[in-house]
């Protein structure tokens, strides 16, 4: 499965014919539209400085066909390239323009901003649809003095909210800003603290908000709306960042590096969820909404599993040499299990997830570091069910491997993890989460990050998750770093997978001063499948078919998949409070 870290391509299977000949003549609507204003045949590209022609750059959404560069797009082409055609209704169009700070000459800087753009003022809201399905959608335009955030742009945006908020409709924000407004001054401050106020009241409703952000984003904006999404998406090679390069050198005199403050120096920070090109946007846009509907359909009374299915059903059938193998297995000692589990060819989750769950699309980032390759997580569905997935990974080859340093993950992990678990909460999505690593990771940069504080965190917040919560050891499960995401209300393991306070040969290091022990230290910390179902540690055992590999994935997946299918039918209809005080009393219970 390939994940690179941008909103993946083909979301849909069933739907993937019927989105593109959509957007496809969206993008045509558009070129047509502009083609009788476009006066000059040849642009300059503002990242290669190739002069291109403007005809062929707006036929494939104003990207320069040369280098991929993007250009700055304006507010109607925009809403033509996300909305359904003729369905955009703006809002608040009429606001009363003042100057809190009788600054000389603003109002007539304001006029001519207005003639020259045709827009009110630098954001444009209103409501809309995408495939059918009504979002409000704002468009922050940098034509109009930079996009810079005075008061009527913070009151059209928290009224737009605030609006969204009572129709119980989610919010999608295109970003793009020089920042505070400097003629209106403190009171232009003040908007960041009133937007972010409304997007709270939003997201305790309940209710998505997502912001895009584009080519620049900084300032006053970056710290408040924009970096607020439940989801952050980014556009290729755009300029985010607080500070912007210039403000940065005349300040302080730092030159920045090449690369840094771009969409992709973001999302390997942990920052953004993603980067979403312009031919994708459309349709990850209906993805998120699909996939955020969980919580809405709830509400409204639909809370069987079977609601969200497209086929239910269909179920797994073992074939009968499978079957067979599932008894003739050969057993095999705790030692031998542990050696199974740390092969780098055994399956991965990724290789269980593709015949799990339709489609799955990563999200990236702890919003605050960076984002950790030994943890990944996102949106899967299962039979059109959303589920929140988190997963460990190892890596199949040495430099994989290295990358995802060997499946232990560092704080910013568990906290990437935390994040889309309380997304999960927000939205009632149920959360699968499989566990495969070794251990958190020990060194100077786990420590000074805090590691054992983001591992703290997520025991006291799965504890009181309101949605269902299972968890699958399909590999290794060490110590605390495997508790970290393993906190469910029920938790499988694969058959010959292991679960353990720590490495067999840390337990011999420490209880017997002798790591070479470590086979015999296996033999009596009871850390097999087999051990822990006797002892109540975990509810179900995953058959391995003789042995996990890449023979055998496919049916192992399709084992866990009617099982986890079973498991979230259990939670038909029971209360958030009463899911996290069932995963209470469990754990109460050892």
């Amino acid at each position: 499965m390939e994940r690179k870290r941008r909103f993946p391509i083909n979301l849909y299977n069933r739907l993937e014919e019927k989105l593109k000949s959509r957007s496809d003549n969206d993008g045509m609507e558009a070129a047509k539209d502009d083609a009788p204003a476009a006066e000059e045949k040849r642009i300059k590209c503002p990242k290669c400085g190739k002069m291109v022609e403007r005809a062929r750059v707006v036929k494939h959404k104003y990207i320069c066909y040369e280098c991929g560069g993007y250009f700055r797009v304006k507010t109607n082409n925009r809403i033509r390239m996300v909305a359904d055609p003729k369905s955009f209704e703006p809002w608040f169009e009429d606001m009363e323009v003042s100057n809190p700070l009788d600054f000389n000459g603003y109002e007539e800087k304001l006029a001519a901003a207005r003639e020259k753009t045709g827009l009110k003022e630098a954001v444009t809201v209103g409501r809309c649809k995408v495939f059918g399905d009504d979002i409000v959608l704002g468009i922050c335009d940098s034509r109009f003095m930079m996009s810079s955030m005075g008061h009527v742009v913070g009151e059209k945006i928290t009224k737009a909210i605030e609006r969204a908020t009572e129709l119980k409709l989610p919010v999608f924000m295109f970003c793009c800003s020089g920042g505070a407004r400097m003629q209106e001054g403190i009171i232009s401050l003040m908007q960041m603290a009133k937007t972010s106020a409304a997007i709270k009241k939003h997201g305790d409703a309940g209710l998505l908000y997502c912001s895009i952000l584009t080519d620049p984003t900084t300032g006053g904006v970056t710290a408040s709306f924009a970096m607020l999404g439940d989801v952050i998406m980014a556009e290729p090679g755009a300029l985010i960042g607080f500070a912007g390069p210039r403000v940065i050198k005349q300040t302080i005199g730092q030159e920045l590096p090449e690369g840094f403050q771009t969409a992709e120096f973001l999302v390997e920070h942990g920052f953004v969820d993603g980067i979403v090109e312009r031919d994708e946007l459309k349709k990850t846009i209906h993805f998120l909404l699909r996939a955020h509907q969980s919580a809405a359909r709830s509400r409204a009374g639909k809370k069987s599993y079977a609601d969200f299915c497209e086929d239910t059903g269909k179920k797994f059938e073992l074939s009968e040499s499978l079957k067979e193998q599932t008894w003739n297995s050969t057993p095999r000692t705790a030692w031998e299990k542990v050696k199974a589990v740390r092969q780098v060819d055994r399956p991965s989750a990724v290789d269980y997830m593709e015949h799990i769950f339709d489609y799955f699309t990563e999200a990236h980032g702890d919003r605050a570091f960076s984002d950790d390759k030994a943890l990944i997580g996102g949106i899967g569905f299962l039979d059109g069910q959303p589920v929140t997935v988190i997963a460990d990974l190892k890596g199949k080859s040495f430099e994989e491997c290295q990358e995802r340093n060997f499946g232990m993950p560092l704080p910013e992990g568990y906290r990437k993890a935390l994040r889309l678990m309380k997304q999960a909460e927000k939205f009632n999505r149920p959360i699968v989460s499989f566990v495969n690593t070794s251990g958190a990771f020990c060194g100077i940069e786990a420590e000074e990050r805090g590691q054992g504080e983001a591992i703290a965190r997520n025991l006291l917040e799965m504890s009181g998750l309101k949605v269902p919560v299972l968890c699958i050891l399909i590999g290794e499960g060490g110590s605390g770093g495997a508790l970290a995401t393993a906190v469910g209300n029920e938790v499988w393991m694969l058959e010959n997978s292991t679960y353990s306070i720590l490495s067999p040969e840390g337990f011999a290091s420490i209880l017997w001063k002798d790591s070479s022990r470590a086979q015999e230290a296996s033999e009596v910390m009871n850390i097999t499948a087999q051990d822990l179902k006797r002892l109540g540690v975990i509810e179900q055992i995953i058959p391995e078919f003789g042995g996990a590999g890449e023979d055998t994935a496919a049916a192992i997946a399709g084992y866990m998949k009617d099982h986890i299918k079973e498991f979230l039918t259990k939670y038909d209809g029971m209360s958030g409070e009463d899911i996290a005080k069932a995963r209470y009393q469990r754990f109460r219970s050892f």
